[in-house]
């Protein structure tokens, strides 16, 4: 398992669905995206943010449940990518291993704390190495300079750097729903 960090979302085009960045810690560093819906990609992003609803949101909800049952997620786990399709699991005190879609597992740990690492053989097959132009493979995304012409600036090499990415390089697409929409 690789070390992954919680990079943000983008949208890769107009109309598209969002994508959850994961970006590995060391080593290569390597980007891993994940497509998900509009409702997962807001709970990323606030759980990233660290910021608390008035009410519990459905991944507030599942960490209350595993609490109260006597138990904490320790860690988080791409584990498989087939047909498409990312899988991934919450690991809990107990050995106890919880299927999750990747998004709602990823929002699942922020809130906990706890890390995320997805599987070697996930990172082979769909990530993609992103280098932002002046910038090595180790090098850490820009942070954004107090100079509002500089801050512009910044955001376009980094929004140049997304356009250069293709669909091609996430992987293959999900196969077709078979079903129809009435």
């Amino acid at each position: 398992m690789v070390p992954m960090e919680v990079e943000g979302m983008a949208v890769l085009a107009p109309e598209a669905a969002p994508v959850m960045l994961l970006r590995e810690r060391e080593g290569d560093r390597r980007w891993l995206a994940i497509t998900i819906g509009g409702p997962e990609a807001s709970a990323v992003a606030l759980a990233q943010e660290k910021i608390k609803l008035p009410r519990p949101g459905t991944i507030e909800l599942i960490g209350q449940v595993v609490k109260s049952f006597g138990h904490r997620v320790i860690g988080v786990e791409v584990t498989a990518l087939r047909d498409g399709i990312f899988f991934a699991d919450l690991v809990l005190d107990s050995g106890i291993r919880i299927s999750a879609r990747p998004s709602d597992a990823v929002a699942i740990g922020l809130r906990a704390e706890v890390p995320i690492q997805v599987d070697d053989s996930v990172l082979d097959v769909a990530s993609v190495r992103v280098e932002i132009v002046g910038s090595g493979p180790d090098a850490e995304l820009p942070s954004l300079s107090s100079d509002p012409v500089d801050q512009e600036r910044e955001v376009e090499e980094f929004r140049a750097a997304l356009d250069r990415i293709v669909p091609e390089d996430f992987g293959e697409p999900p196969p077709p729903d078979p079903k129809p929409n009435p």
